[in-house]
């Protein structure tokens, strides 16, 4: 397929600028094989659910990975950090009139911190801390919560509590996984109530997430590399599910991206940790999940195809058709979807 299959017009006001007044009040389209879209809410979830179904969130935790400073010679930069490598260390965008070179000090925060410029990979700048602060105390005490690009305001101190999820535990993160952001207390004790079981999984999602693709034909593009775990607990959880009936129900196409990596051939999913690159594009063969949780996704973006791969590109799109005409608030802090896989993708 190629990049114009997934575009669409969105006019700029559907865009959530900040979140709901409280969770668990977002809307919910129900796309699912050979019925109409459905429009409902997500606190309805849990009458789309069944016993022995499996609700696989992502506990991944954004950490305020945008700082602002200077460099020696007085000009602005904005740092975006892509990945921590230690406890003294990372990769990040930088922008600055001019590049910074190896070897350049760096002040943050009215110069409290200092960072020395190591070198570059690729596109990312490695580097490091000067001083006794470890790079999560730097970002904790001088780093901003880093909103997707698409939110047109500054960080706010809200966003610190409500740009997570209530799993997020695990800190390396830079953009949320947004469909857990949905989920509130009352709503997961009415899943558990269901009698549906609650597992997590690591994912930190790196700011490539948000790095449109370039090229039109989609077999040229390269993804971006992100990390991931998988536990015993989780594995096993699978592995019951399966064995009693029940579905895998991936919340985020984050859980899907690490769960499906972790699966081999045959669909078994076994206690993993590493990276992954997956690309999921229409005609990707499904071996794990069985229903998705999401929000809506950018035009021509890696997660709108993801989600086209997983229920239909023609269901997907014509379903985001109606989210557009009945005005349904987009991306990070908007609504979401609950799609079934066509039975014949697994």
């Amino acid at each position: 397929m190629r990049l114009s299959d997934f575009h669409y017009e969105l006019p700029p006001e559907l865009i959530a600028q900040r979140p709901p007044d409280r969770r668990g009040e977002s809307r919910l389209l129900c796309v699912r094989p050979g019925a109409a879209v459905s429009d409902r809410m997500i606190r309805d979830l849990p009458s789309l659910l069944e016993p022995g179904d499996l609700l696989v969130f992502n506990d991944t935790k954004v950490i305020p990975a945008r700082l602002l400073g200077e460099k020696e010679t007085g000009g602005r930069i904005e740092i975006l950090v892509e990945r921590v490598t230690n406890d003294r260390e990372f990769l990040a965008q930088v922008r600055a009139s001019k590049a910074p070179k190896p070897g350049m000090t760096l002040r943050i925060d009215g110069a409290q911190s200092q960072l020395m410029v190591q070198g570059q990979e690729s596109e990312f700048y490695r580097l490091a801390v000067i001083g006794d602060e470890s790079v999560l105390e730097l970002l904790e005490r001088a780093g901003h919560i880093p909103l997707p690009p698409y939110i047109e305001r500054a960080d706010e101190a809200s966003d610190r509590e409500r740009y997570q999820t209530l799993f997020a535990r695990v800190p390396g993160a830079v953009a949320a996984p947004t469909a857990g952001l949905h989920f509130d207390e009352t709503l997961l004790q009415q899943i558990r109530a269901r009698g549906v079981h609650i597992e997590t999984l690591t994912l930190h999602v790196g700011a490539g997430t948000f790095r449109p693709v370039r090229v039109d034909n989609l077999a040229d593009h390269r993804m971006h590399a992100e990390r991931y775990e998988i536990s015993t607990s989780l594995a096993d959880a699978i592995d019951q599910t399966r064995v009693k009936g029940g579905r895998v129900i991936a919340v985020g196409t984050t859980s899907v991206r690490a769960l499906e990596s972790a699966a081999a051939a045959d669909g078994v999913v076994r206690a993993a940790a590493g990276e992954t690159c997956l690309f999921i594009t229409p005609g990707y063969r499904f071996r794990v999940v069985d229903a998705l949780v999401t929000n809506f996704h950018l035009p021509e973006s890696t997660l709108l195809m993801l989600v086209c791969a997983f229920a239909g590109h023609e269901r997907v799109m014509c379903a985001y058709s109606h989210a557009v005409r009945e005005r349904y608030r987009f991306f990070s802090y908007g609504d979401a979807m609950w799609l079934l896989a066509p039975t014949e993708s697994k």
